[in-house]
């Protein structure tokens, strides 16, 4: 059988070679099924309690240099392994001697009922193995992607702090055995009718769009997964963009941020941050590191979720985006690719290729809220962004976007004109929050009640000028922890 139908991936120091598989088949099914590795559970099966954490290395762009990444296997399909090395909670111990990680769980209690245990040392291994002096923000954070009902966190965290303090545990060559398992071509496989292909490069990528126009395009997986493991759906075509490395860079020019569309949000989002500080709050609440290590940007404004987080503030930015058509590509400004809901511009075979965001100018401030019921990894109820430009105690320019109140994102254009021209005070903002009420027409779900909905983009509205008063951000409390 062809090379370019075999998946080739490292798994405890042994090459892995799997044929004539469900190319939706997820990592996690493979693990506990075929496998009868157990400690890596399922809990939710769509990436949102990290019970089914694992970690993936692969190598860098530059060919010589290891990621490490922590991802949720229980929506990661099985073909998207090729080339990097899976590691499991089976994989950290050495013989009888625990790893450092393990180790520190076990001496400070870190684990009750144990089903999430696994998945919380996985996050804790991919912490070790990239961060050698965390703080408790970035242990935080780090953990944010896993719950636990059983023990309240403060052992785990203790955990993660006394991990450090054991003999460091041996690190292999993983360079080297990477690239072993390179493959020079495509990876191709069909099975039982279905297709599953993973090109290297935007022409081909481009040509097997223009060949099955009605494939399904997957990215990181963190929505398309679900369509498998929730829906049940079965994907007859899937084209995969996770080795398209033109795809996959970030780059900063003298007057915009290039960001390709395979790039994951790990890697995107502190660039973005970098050049607009005040959407730290609402990227750092996008969803769970395991998450944004395998989700992208060009992903999320794809697929267009009316509550998609990265869409109001790249509105405010006047983001563009390069689509292509085959040889063909087009420019479109973000504000105009949205048409209904999950309906956006994109012609059949086409593709977000690149993601444009222009540079901070001087006098604007950038901001974004994200609302919802927890602080960590929870989908908004309502997300907000703010550009914001003052002359001498006036509005020069104001735009102001909302996901999360309409069948897409979009600007709020009524209240923007109402604002415009106008003096910045408190009157002011109380007039633009009743003109928010004519932008929109919240609906009522799981989430948030409309009336609800509309109250708090009010007060975040009413947040943002605080903000803008005091120069800092404003504290504010969910469940108790304070941000």
């Amino acid at each position: 059988m062809s090379d370019a139908a075999t998946i080739r991936f490292l798994l405890d120091g042994e090459v892995i070679e799997i044929r004539d598989v469900d190319p939706t088949r997820t990592v996690l099914q493979y693990l506990r099924e075929d496998l009868r590795r157990k400690g890596t559970k399922e809990g939710c099966a769509e990436g949102d309690c990290g019970a089914c954490t694992v970690v993936v290395a692969e190598l860098a762009a530059n060919g010589s240099d290891v990621t490490i990444k922590a991802i949720n296997s229980c929506i990661q399909f099985l073909p998207t392994l090729d080339g990097k090395e899976l590691m499991t909670v089976e994989s950290l111990a050495h013989g009888d001697e625990l790893h450092p990680v393990q180790s520190a769980m076990v001496s400070q209690h870190g684990s009750q009922c144990g089903f999430c245990t696994p998945g919380f040392i996985m996050s804790l291994y991919a912490l070790y193995e990239t961060n050698p002096n965390p703080g408790r923000q970035e242990i935080d954070d780090a953990l944010s992607g896993n719950l636990c009902r059983c023990t309240g966190y403060r052992p785990i965290i203790a955990a993660a702090n006394e991990m450090y303090s054991a003999t460091p545990a041996p690190r292999p060559d993983r360079s080297s055995a990477l690239k072993r398992i390179q493959r020079n071509g495509s990876l191709c496989i069909e099975h039982d009718g279905r297709r599953f292909f993973a090109p290297v490069d935007a022409n081909e990528l481009a040509a097997l769009l223009t060949q099955y126009p009605e494939a399904t395009l997957l990215a990181g997986g963190t929505d398309v997964g679900l369509w498998v493991t929730k829906r049940h759906r079965e994907l007859e075509t899937v084209i995969y963009t996770g080795r398209v490395s033109e795809l996959a860079d970030v780059r900063v020019t003298d007057t915009q941020i290039d960001i390709g569309a395979a790039a994951t949000l790990t890697d995107a989002v502190p660039v973005i941050v970098k050049h607009y500080p005040g959407l730290d709050e609402m990227f750092r609440r996008f969803a769970s590191p395991p998450i944004r290590n395998a989700g992208t940007l060009g992903g999320n404004v794809a697929n267009g979720s009316p509550i998609g987080d990265s869409m109001a503030a790249l509105m405010v930015l006047d983001a563009t985006l390069v689509l292509r058509l085959g040889v063909v590509e087009r420019e479109i400004a973000i504000n105009e690719f949205y048409h209904d809901y999950m309906v956006n511009d994109l012609q059949p075979g086409e593709f977000v290729a690149r993601i444009w965001i222009p540079l901070p100018t001087d006098g604007a401030l950038v901001r974004s809220q994200k609302w919802s019921k927890r602080f960590d990894q929870d989908i908004s109820g309502v997300c907000t962004a703010y550009r914001l430009v003052l002359d001498a105690g006036r509005v020069a320019s104001f735009r102001m976007a909302c996901a999360g109140l309409a069948a897409t994102v979009r600007r709020a254009e009524k209240t923007e004109a109402a604002i415009v021209g106008l003096p910045w005070t408190h009157e002011l903002i109380e007039s633009a929050c009743e003109k928010l009420a004519e932008d929109y027409a919240p609906i009522s779900d799981m989430r948030a009640s409309a009336d609800m909905r509309l109250l708090a983009v009010q007060n975040l509205l009413r947040r943002f000028f605080a903000e803008t008063e005091s120069g800092d951000t404003v504290t504010v409390y969910t469940y108790g922890r304070q941000h």
